[in-house]
C-alpha cells in the first residue's frame, strides 16, 4: 500500500510542478497606477520601493479593516510562518510585505504584541486592496457586485490574498494573485497536519474554528 501511496505522491507533485509552470506562463499586467503605503513613522514607500532592489515581490492581503483593532486570526496564522523563510526569499532576488486598509498605529500595535518582523505597511490612503480583489465597499457588498477569487461575491468588505509583481527597467508589473485555499501553499503548518493520522482534523463547516491568535492558545 504505501508503494501504491508513493506513486500517487510523486503524480502529485509532478502536477505540481506543472501547475506552477503553467502559472509563470500567466501574461503580466503593467501596474500604471500609483500606490503609496505608509509604514512605521510615516514613512512613505511606493509599489517599486517595496523590492528592495530586487526584481520580484510577493504582496499578503491582510485581513485588517480600519475599524478593528487587531488583525484578522486566520491572517495572523498564515503570518506566523512569515519571518523565517525571508532571508532565504531575499537570496532568491524576491522580498515580501504584508499591506492592510488599518492605519499603520494600528499594525504597528498588532505587529509588536504578535512579536513579527516581516515588512507591513498601510494601504489606507489607496486602492491598492480594492484594485487587487481583496477589498469592497459596503454597497458592493450589499448590491452583490463584488467579485472575489474571479468567481463569487465576498459577504464581506475585506478577504485574504496574494499577489506578485516583477520590476524590471519598463515599470512593475502583476504577474499573479491567489485567494481563499489558493494561498494555502504559505501555510507549512498545513503541511505538518496532512502528515499525521488526525490530518487537519477540521470542522467542515468552520475550518478555522481551532484557531487562535499564538498568544491566545491555553496550554
Amino acid at each position: 500500500m504505501r508503494t501504491a501511496l508513493l506513486a500517487r505522491e510523486k503524480e502529485l507533485t509532478h502536477h505540481r510542478d506543472e501547475v506552477s509552470r503553467e502559472r509563470r506562463a500567466l501574461p503580466w499586467v503593467k501596474v500604471e497606477k500609483e500606490y503609496v503605503f505608509e509604514g512605521p513613522k510615516g514613512k512613505k514607500e511606493t509599489l517599486a520601493d517595496l523590492f528592495e532592489k530586487r526584481s520580484q515581490l510577493i504582496v499578503y492581503h491582510f485581513m485588517f479593516s480600519p475599524e478593528w483593532d487587531e488583525g484578522c486570526k486566520s491572517c495572523s496564522f498564515w503570518a506566523d510562518h512569515y519571518d523565517a523563510p525571508r532571508v532565504h526569499l531575499n537570496h532568491r532576488d524576491v522580498s515580501f510585505a504584508a499591506i492592510s486598509r488599518a492605519p499603520i498605529a494600528k499594525i504597528e500595535k498588532f505587529k509588536k504584541r504578535m512579536g513579527w518582523r516581516f515588512k507591513w505597511l498601510s494601504s489606507a490612503d489607496t486602492d491598492f486592496n480594492f484594485d487587487f480583489g481583496v477589498s469592497f465597499t459596503p454597497e458592493q457588498v450589499k448590491s452583490g457586485k463584488a467579485v472575489y477569487n474571479y468567481t463569487h461575491r465576498p459577504g464581506m468588505t475585506d478577504r485574504e490574498g496574494l499577489s506578485v509583481f516583477y520590476r524590471n527597467g519598463r515599470g512593475v508589473y502583476h504577474t499573479y494573485s491567489a485567494f481563499e485555499r489558493g494561498i494555502e501553499p504559505i501555510n507549512g503548518t498545513y503541511d505538518f497536519l496532512d502528515l499525521v493520522p488526525k490530518g487537519r482534523d477540521e470542522d467542515p463547516d468552520n475550518p478555522h474554528s481551532w484557531v487562535r491568535f499564538h498568544d491566545r492558545y491555553i496550554t
